[in-house]
């Protein structure tokens, strides 16, 4: 690859990352407080008694961040949350996209 591919790709990579963020930050504040899709469909299959249930049950395994937020923090928290979950999975991305390479 000559240098200018690879100053251009740094560029993308960059771009990528600030637009990344940029949601990341901004999600909380757009994000709608319907059911999302998944949530939606079960109410549609699952009898509204057994959906009850299991809303009430504990989970297999507790989230670090529960809801996208960190406790305590209000609408900071979500954003932090979620930049957070963003980068993380950025950066195993980068490191899987890496492995593969070679």
């Amino acid at each position: 690859m000559n240098k200018k591919t690879n100053a251009d790709a740094k560029k993308i990579l960059l771009a990528g990352l600030i637009i990344g963020v940029v949601i990341s930050v901004l999600a909380p504040f757009l994000a709608s407080s319907d059911p999302d899709g998944l949530e939606s469909a079960a109410e549609g299959i699952v009898d509204p008694a057994t959906f009850a249930e299991l809303e009430e049950s504990e989970p297999f395994m507790s989230s670090p961040m529960p809801d996208y937020s960190i406790e305590g923090f209000g609408k900071l928290g979500e954003v932090g949350a979620i930049v957070i979950g963003t980068l993380l999975m950025l950066v195993l991305g980068y490191g899987v996209g890496k492995i593969i390479k070679g």
